[in-house]
């Protein structure tokens, strides 16, 4: 049986620490929209910075990694079995790569990678993101 995939509500933008304030700035003064700033410490100590904005149905998470040398895009897609989507697209040559971020205790999920080379989070969808 195959599993099901949708995409998730968060999107994670990864900035380099030269770009982090102009880009929170961007949304929060050129665009003015609600910036909520964070201090990265839910994401166990790989984000020096964060700072979340409302794009409708989705979060866009501005996140400083001090490491980075350019940004990236980091995406979220649920699926309702981990296990089997984690069999399904080892089969189909995807493997994953939980190396990348360290995921939060308790959470069913894997990082992957798509072709391009674009991390996402593969994960149950929890009670409040259905």
């Amino acid at each position: 049986m195959r599993p099901t995939f949708q995409g998730g509500h968060n999107i994670a933008m990864k900035l380099p620490k030269a770009h982090y304030d102009s880009t929170v700035a961007f949304y929060r003064d050129v665009l003015g929209m609600e910036v909520t700033e964070d201090d990265g410490e839910a994401t166990g100590g790989t984000v020096a910075r964060s700072a979340s904005v409302r794009l409708g149905p989705v979060t866009l998470w501005l996140d400083q990694v001090d490491t980075y040398a350019q940004a990236q895009l980091w995406l979220e897609l649920f699926t309702d079995d981990v296990e089997q989507a984690a069999r399904h697209l080892a089969a189909h040559g995807v493997h994953p790569q939980d190396e990348l971020e360290p995921l939060p205790p308790g959470l069913a999920a894997h990082w992957i990678s798509n072709p391009a080379g674009i991390p996402h989070i593969v994960r149950l969808p929890d009670e409040h993101t259905g």
